[in-house]
């Protein structure tokens, strides 16, 4: 994370004798990036953090995928995945169905009503946009609330559990697992970690837990995805402690779990139609993250306001639509709810429709999450789910293809 953070109680100088009231050490427990060689954070454990009195497999949820061959645009309902039933009934780690994946980022979708076990990503950072609801992600860190509209950013190995809200419906929930480390971009921060005047957001849009949560017991079960033999080399173990994970009295460092708020994203606008970088807000390894948000767009007396058609050369270009009217896909039957998969190697853009509809307008009120990779997505089986057969001729006026009844053909890529 790009700045230091103290809470709790914590000794004054580090790897040094650490007691309690009663006269018992203190446990340190360094929990760092890239070895020891960049962010970390100290967290001190009244019981011993390594101490597991039992390991068994935990049976993860479908991890299969299907290629997108032949190739050819998607679009995905993901708000016919869950009824009511299942949606009060799923859990935010438990009840996930991947929707895409590759060998750097999975996507998956959940609509939760119930609390999660505890549950730690041993694979790498998870960002988990709160499509609606409200709840707390607790934490070895502490208590993280979240609300609509927030990205909850959780580091690799943190031990968590999602307790959505009961006085709110079921929290829906596009969680963005990387195999890697999920962090601003690096042109928005200064050599030394800073946000720069020029991003979009800076430092205090950031919130992060603000006091330990202390919590006694025993013979704790942790959920741990990690890396392993299964789809997409993960497996899944059922890890239990001798002592509560969430036993930390005080931590210091610069890597923590966080919330950022879309409404806090001031975009970038400008004469002519700007390019999708200028709505970044992460990155990871391969693949980029971006939010499109309601905003004044472009004033130039001939400017075309919806985006201009685009190969994606390197890139699979994937838009989770989640507010507001979304201009450039009027007529393609895109709605709240809906994901546009656009593959590279094939040129894509706006409803022809669309782009005489937006001469003239000064303003999009439309609220869109974005994910860019640089391997190609394959579908998972929630997104096979869903699929709408019609999408990818629509640009043509044409209704389904002949070949959109056959049978995908699963891998383990």
């Amino acid at each position: 994370m790009a700045y230091y953070r103290q809470v709790g109680t914590v000794p004054a100088k580090r790897h040094t004798q650490f007691r309690g009231d009663n006269g018992a050490l203190r446990y340190e427990e360094l929990m760092g990036e890239e070895g020891f060689s960049s962010d970390s954070t100290l967290l001190y454990h009244v019981g011993v953090p390594s101490a597991i009195v039992d390991s068994q497999v935990w049976e993860l949820p479908d991890l299969t995928t299907a290629a997108n061959h032949p190739l050819k645009p998607r679009h995905l309902r993901l708000h016919t995945l869950f009824d009511v039933t299942e949606a009060k009934a799923a859990d935010a780690v438990q009840g996930r169905r991947l929707v895409l994946g590759n060998a750097d980022v999975r996507i998956s979708y959940v609509v939760a009503g119930e609390v999660s076990p505890y549950y730690r990503n041993a694979v790498g950072d998870e960002c988990v946009y709160v499509e609606s609801g409200a709840g707390v992600v607790e934490t070895v860190f502490g208590v993280l609330p979240y609300r609509t509209g927030d990205y909850v950013l959780v580091p690799r190995a943190t031990t968590h559990r999602w307790v959505p809200d009961a006085s709110h419906a079921p929290s829906r929930l596009y969680a963005i697992e990387a195999n890697s480390h999920i962090a601003p971009p690096q042109r928005y921060l200064s050599r030394y970690g800073q946000l720069l005047e020029h991003a979009p957001y800076c430092e205090r849009d950031l919130d992060a837990p603000d006091e330990p949560m202390v919590v006694d017991g025993t013979d704790v079960e942790v959920l741990v995805k990690h890396r392993g033999a299964g789809p997409s080399g993960i497996s899944g173990t059922r890890m239990t402690y001798a002592t509560h994970p969430f036993d930390v009295v005080g931590w210091d460092g610069c890597l923590y779990p966080y919330t950022f708020n879309v409404e806090d994203f001031e975009p970038i606008t400008g004469r002519i139609h700007q390019p999708p970088p200028v709505h970044q807000v992460f990155a990871g390894h391969n693949f980029v993250v971006c939010n499109f948000v309601p905003r004044k767009v472009d004033y130039h007396p001939l400017s075309v306001p919806v985006p201009y058609y685009h190969s994606n050369v390197d890139s699979d270009e994937v838009m989770f639509y989640v507010g507001g009217d979304y201009e450039a896909r009027k007529g393609s039957g895109i709605d709240i709810g809906s994901i546009s998969l656009h593959p590279g190697g094939y040129a894509h853009g706006p409803q022809p429709a669309a782009v005489d509809a937006s001469l003239g307008v000064h303003y999009f009120d439309e609220l869109a999450v974005m994910v860019d990779t640089f391997r190609p997505l394959d579908l998972g089986e929630g997104g096979l789910a869903v699929e709408d057969p019609a999408y990818a001729w629509t640009w043509a006026g044409r209704g389904p293809g002949p070949g959109d009844d056959a049978p995908a053909v699963y891998s383990n890529s």
